[in-house]
């Protein structure tokens, strides 16, 4: 890798692998500040569905993007990737290394290999026209538009879960206002060379200790008061049709609140949802290139292994001086 370029690590995997405790640990041996790719961390007032990292947990590691935006502002890939870019170069002018930490694959693509948003426009009225049509046909919405972007990109729809409105309605939005497939698009930008020396990890565990400690995480979130959590966005005017509440945990959440299903039926969709979300992470990862991939059986489950590996690797690649 070219030395010229500013070094960058990152340390992402599976919701509820074990990133936030690693990353920390990391940052504080090489000499590095966090920046979160997660799109739920970055709202205010979201602390417990989010998982976020508490004061306590970052030992003094600054962390960037959290607690930055209301639960009524959007968030979408080009406003990370703005944030982002800020928060390195605050990072790169303390004389420390970047670590991009999160589940949230696409944002860390967008980031690492520099893909140009600016035809984004959220004024669009193509957009406004498909949003309307989302909004018309209510819970049938997401069915009818990942159908509608099967036929015109199928790879795009193989790629998008249909329950993500907002990516489903960009993909269709890019081919009528150009005529070109978003799926090749993606694909042209994910060929270009990265402007940084990166390393970029991929920590995950076997799949049954994985699902097991996602129900765990489930039943602390409760037990921590998720309900009551969101019982105050709720009071505060969140509702599902905002960016914040389409997340893993305040969807079901409401769903519940709404009177939609049972408590016990929320808990049981969203460990569900949160196993399906975490094999989804999985495959996006596993189609990145420049991944290594850290399973922690490997190193015994012993994240001080993985850690020593790292930092190898950090001095290998020059990220970092022995």
């Amino acid at each position: 890798m070219n030395t010229e370029k500013k070094p960058l690590l990152i340390l992402t995997g599976p919701t509820a692998v074990g990133k936030t405790a690693l990353s920390i640990q990391l940052a504080k041996a090489v000499g590095g500040e966090i920046v979160s790719a997660d799109s739920m961390q970055v709202y205010r007032h979201m602390d417990i569905g989010s998982a976020k990292v508490t004061e306590e947990e970052m030992e003094g590691i600054p962390h960037y993007l959290i607690d930055v935006l209301d639960p009524q502002d959007d968030f979408n890939v080009a406003t990370f990737q703005t944030l982002a870019r800020q928060a390195m170069d605050e990072i790169y002018s303390h004389g420390n290394i970047p670590i991009i930490t999160g589940g949230t694959g696409f944002y860390i693509q967008a980031l690492l290999y520099d893909i140009d948003f600016k035809e984004n426009n959220e004024k669009n009225p193509i957009r406004k026209e498909l949003e309307q049509l989302a909004k018309e046909l209510g819970d049938k919405a997401p069915g009818a538009l990942h159908e509608k972007l099967s036929h015109i990109d199928p790879e795009a729809a193989r790629q998008i879960h249909a329950n993500n409105i907002k990516r489903v309605i960009r993909a269709i939005e890019y081919f009528e206002q150009t005529g070109e497939k978003i799926s090749e698009h993606n694909e042209e930008m994910h060929q270009k060379e990265s402007p940084y020396n990166f390393l970029y990890y991929v920590l995950t565990r076997d799949r049954k200790t994985l699902y097991e400690r996602i129900d765990k995480r489930v039943d602390i979130m409760i037990a921590n008061g998720l309900v009551k959590e969101i019982e105050k966005l709720k009071a505060m005017g969140c509702h599902r049709g905002q960016t914040s509440m389409q997340g893993l945990g305040y969807k079901e959440i409401l769903d519940y609140l709404n009177g939609a299903c049972t408590l016990e039926e929320a808990v049981y969709v969203l460990k569900r949802d949160t196993r399906h979300f975490a094999k989804r992470q999985l495959t996006w990862f596993k189609r990145e290139r420049d991944v290594r991939f850290l399973n922690l059986p490997d190193f015994e489950n012993d994240p001080d292994r993985v850690l020593r590996a790292i930092i190898e690797d950090c001095v290998a690649e020059k990220i970092v001086l022995q």
